[in-house]
């Protein structure tokens, strides 16, 4: 059995409402993979137990009393580079969206998202994904529609490579990629090899990033 399986991934809860906060706790920890070390309130508290518990995972709201879950990812960041975060939060707002992916969040869900799926993801990026949850950039589709000829010019990359960069930016993963430009996922990771060296990224979240500042700047 692997270390990943045997050691338990501590998860910090971070929500100004506690009735969301015991909710959160009480599926979680229901999961024999996961560990609730602590909650938190507000940011201040976030990044005291941040330091304190040195959390795998936080899970952080985008309203909270004292700031916004923007510059509470920042500081854990800072604080903590090795922690994931993942925004879990009502908010749909497009600006937000972006702002989160600019501040180097590892995912971004809405709260209505299926408990399983949650626990899913939480493994995912403790593993080292990036999930961005497609319903929470409907709101920006249109300000990310491709105009391929202009896009090729200014990011020097292909049709291809600009449709997929779009795609991941909408937080689609390989295999909706693959289906949806009629290739396989073997071609589109090889795509997104090329694609990530001509942009000097290493990741989908600062691919996202790169695509939403071209687009929104």
């Amino acid at each position: 059995m692997s270390k990943e399986i045997t050691n338990k991934i501590k998860v910090l809860i971070v929500d100004d409402h506690s009735v969301v906060r015991k909710g959160l706790k009480l599926f979680l920890a229901a999961n024999d993979r996961l560990e609730v070390c602590a909650e938190a309130a507000t940011l201040k508290e976030a990044v005291s137990m941040s330091a304190q518990w040195k959390p795998d995972v936080v899970l952080l709201d985008y309203k909270l009393p004292d700031g916004d879950g923007i510059i509470g990812c920042i500081n854990i960041k800072t604080q903590s580079p090795k922690t994931k975060v993942i925004m879990l939060t009502a908010y749909t707002d497009d600006g937000v969206v972006v702002e989160a992916i600019r501040a180097g969040v590892d995912a971004y869900l809405l709260k209505d998202i299926e408990s399983n799926k949650l626990i899913e993801t939480i493994i995912s990026v403790y593993e080292g994904e990036n999930v961005i949850d497609t319903s929470a950039t409907e709101d920006i589709f249109n300000h990310l529609r491709i105009d391929t000829k202009k896009n090729r010019g200014d990011h020097n990359l292909s049709n291809q490579e600009t449709k997929i960069l779009q795609m991941i930016a909408l937080g689609m993963i390989n295999k909706e990629i693959a289906l949806e430009i009629g290739v396989s996922e073997n071609t589109v990771r090889n795509y997104i090899s090329r694609m990530f060296k001509k942009i000097n990224v290493s990741n989908r979240t600062e691919a996202a990033s790169y695509w939403l500042r071209n687009k929104f700047e």
